[in-house]
């Protein structure tokens, strides 16, 4: 029986974004230096890309870089950078035989040129693909991305806005807001993640380090969060 035979499809969250916490603490348990977690990491973001777009989502934005990730070490920023191109430039074709489309949200403009470009190149590659979205927060903050809009609104001439029209002047505008957040690690805090689109999603957290989280954990919250019933302020 497929992993995902007990989901509802007509319950599926459209959009689930993941804050995939714990990679440094899953290598300091095994006395590994942090890049060791970050790699063992890349294989749950396989498992879980591939399960997300099996089920039938419509949507998975994960965090990899936040704007405050910046702080850490130049050797782990170095390793974690290096770490991304490498994943994506080697992930384009399995993303592309899932017809995956790619998108980043964050301020890239900032990220080393030698990164940049084959990450662009990758989002280029695969953006006429129409299965499920896969959005990365890349240098990505929460405050930053509606200090970003909003200086757009300002430099655009708006006097007055909406929630409609701010939320088309956000980094990924196409996207819907997320139906369901996950954090792994067991930490209850939204770390500056989608403040604006996670007014009334859903929150699942784990105690599960994200180099552990598989797709069996990843089903179990998409099923936490079919048994809820969201009335959004209702």
């Amino acid at each position: 029986m497929p992993k995902t035979a007990t989901l509802d499809p007509a319950r599926l969250p459209a959009h689930v974004a993941i804050i995939m916490d714990g990679n440094r603490r899953w290598a300091r348990k095994r006395g590994l230096p942090a890049v060791s977690g970050h790699k063992a990491g890349v294989d749950s973001v396989h498992d879980v890309v591939r399960a997300a777009s099996r089920a039938g989502l419509k949507a998975l934005t994960i965090y990899a870089f936040s704007t405050e990730n910046w702080r850490r070490s130049k050797l782990e920023v170095s390793a974690l950078m290096f770490l991304l191109k490498k994943t994506i430039t080697e992930y384009v074709g399995e993303l592309a035989r899932e017809n995956i489309r790619l998108m980043f949200s964050g301020r890239l403009d900032e990220l080393p040129r030698l990164a940049r470009g084959p990450l662009l190149a990758a989002e280029e590659s695969l953006r006429d693909n129409d299965g499920m979205v896969l959005n990365i927060a890349l240098n990505y903050g929460g405050r930053q991305e509606i200090i970003d809009a909003v200086n757009k609104a300002l430099a655009s001439g708006s006097k007055k806005l909406d929630e409609a029209a701010f939320s088309a002047l956000l980094y990924s505008p196409s996207l819907p807001d997320p139906d369901l957040i996950i954090r792994t690690s067991g930490e209850m805090r939204v770390s500056n993640f989608l403040l604006w689109q996670a007014a009334y999603s859903e929150f699942y957290v784990t105690d599960t380090l994200w180099p552990d989280f598989r797709e069996k954990e990843f089903i179990s919250a998409l099923l936490d969060y079919q048994a809820r019933d969201r009335r959004k302020g209702t």
